[in-house]
C-alpha cells in the first residue's frame, strides 16, 4: 500500500528551457518554477554553488573563485555540464523526491536547432534524471499554450519573441507548415542598448541594467506615453573611469533597438509571404499571435500590425506560453503526440 501512494505521487514534467529564463511544469499542479537560467560555480571544485534566482544575483558581483553564467546561448546549450547541473537541480526541486519512477519530461526547444543540439538537450535532461525525452518545437508549444486551435485544419500564425531566439511559424494539423528561426530577441535588444549607451553616453553598463531600461522605457512603436518615458542611468564612465548618472529618454531607447527589431519583422514578413494562399486566408481572419518575453515589449504588436497589415494580438500571458504548451501536452499526451519533433526513452 505505502509503494502504491509513492508511485502514484510520480509526476511528469513539462520545461520551458529557455535562455533567459526556464519555467517547469508539473502535471496535475501547474507552474511551479519559474527562475533564470543561471549557475553558480565554483571554480576549484566545479559545482553549482547556487541555481537560478540565487546566481542571478552574483551575476557581474563574483570573486574569482566564483564563476556565474548562463548555461544557454541562442536557446541552445552552450555549456553542457552547467546546463546539466542546472536541470538537475530544477527537476529535483520539482519531483522533491515523490516518485519511484523518474519522470517523462517535455522540452520546448527552437525549430532551427541541428540534430547535434537536440541530441544534448535530451542527453543533458535524462542525465539529470529524465526517464524518458521529449522534444517539441517552440513555436508549436507556445501556440498550444497561448490557447491557438493547432490541431484543427487552419493557419495560425505565432511569434515567439524568447531571450536568444525569435520563432515565427505557420501552423496546422497539429504540425508546422513553414517556420523561420532567427537568433534575434531578447538579448540582442538589451545588448543594443549597451552598445547605445557606450557609443552615445561613453556610459558602461551591465547586463541586468540594460535589461532594465528596456523594460522600464523600451518601446517599438512610437506613442505619446512611450515618448515622454525618461530614466536615471547609473554606469561607469568611459573617460574618467568613475561611476556617472545620466538621464535617457524612451525615443532614443527605441532607436536603438531598430536594427534587431527589424530583424525580427523582417522574418515575419518573410514568413507571410512564403505562405499558401488558403492559410494566409486564414491568419488574416485570426490575427497574428505574439509569445515569449519579447511580446511584453510596449508597441511590438502595433509594429508588426503596422508593417504586415495584419491585427496582432499578445498572449494572455506570453512568458508562460511554451511551458503551458508543454504542460497541456502531458495532459493530452495520446491526443497531441503528433507535436513531437524527436524523443528518447532512457
Amino acid at each position: 500500500m505505502a509503494i502504491w501512494k509513492r508511485l502514484s505521487l510520480n509526476r511528469d514534467i513539462g520545461i520551458d528551457l529557455g535562455t533567459a529564463n526556464t519555467l517547469v511544469y508539473v502535471s496535475g499542479k501547474g507552474i511551479v518554477l519559474q527562475e533564470p537560467s543561471v549557475v553558480a560555480i565554483d571554480r576549484k571544485t566545479n559545482k553549482a554553488l547556487a541555481v537560478g534566482n540565487e546566481a542571478k544575483k552574483m551575476l557581474g558581483r563574483t570573486p574569482d573563485s566564483i564563476i556565474a553564467l548562463r548555461p544557454l546561448r541562442d536557446g541552445v546549450i552552450a555549456d553542457f555540464d552547467t546546463a546539466e547541473m542546472m536541470l538537475k537541480s530544477f527537476i529535483e526541486r520539482v519531483d522533491e523526491g515523490q516518485g519511484l519512477i523518474r519522470p517523462r519530461v517535455v522540452i520546448g526547444i527552437p525549430s532551427g536547432v541541428t540534430g547535434v543540439e537536440r541530441r544534448a538537450v535530451m542527453e543533458a535532461a535524462s542525465q539529470a534524471g529524465a526517464r524518458e525525452v521529449y522534444l517539441i518545437d517552440e513555436p508549436i508549444a507556445a501556440a498550444i499554450g497561448a490557447g491557438l486551435p493547432v490541431a484543427e485544419p487552419t493557419g495560425n500564425m505565432i511569434v515567439d519573441i524568447g531571450g536568444g531566439t525569435t520563432e515565427v511559424a505557420v501552423m496546422s494539423l497539429q504540425g508546422i507548415v513553414l517556420s523561420q528561426s532567427v537568433r534575434v530577441a531578447g538579448d540582442e535588444l538589451s545588448e543594443s542598448i549597451t552598445q547605445y549607451m557606450k557609443k552615445v553616453h561613453n556610459l558602461i553598463i551591465g547586463e541586468r541594467t540594460a535589461e532594465e531600461i528596456k523594460i522600464q522605457i523600451g518601446s517599438a512603436y512610437p506613442s505619446p506615453e512611450a515618448d515622454e518615458a525618461s530614466l536615471e542611468v547609473r554606469g561607469l564612465h568611459m573617460l574618467s573611469g568613475l561611476p556617472r548618472t545620466v538621464v535617457i529618454k524612451g525615443p532614443e531607447i527605441r532607436e536603438s533597438m531598430s536594427e534587431p527589431l527589424l530583424v525580427i519583422v523582417e522574418s515575419v514578413k518573410r514568413t507571410l509571404e512564403s505562405t499558401k494562399p488558403e492559410l494566409a486566408a486564414d491568419i488574416i481572419d485570426r490575427g497574428i499571435m505574439l509569445a515569449g518575453g519579447g511580446a511584453l515589449l510596449k508597441g511590438l504588436d502595433t509594429l508588426i500590425s503596422h508593417e504586415t497589415g495584419i491585427v496582432t494580438h499578445i498572449a494572455a500571458d506570453p512568458l508562460s506560453c511554451v511551458v503551458l504548451g508543454t504542460g497541456r501536452v502531458l495532459e493530452n499526451f495520446k491526443e497531441l503526440d503528433r507535436v513531437f519533433s524527436s524523443h528518447t526513452r532512457m
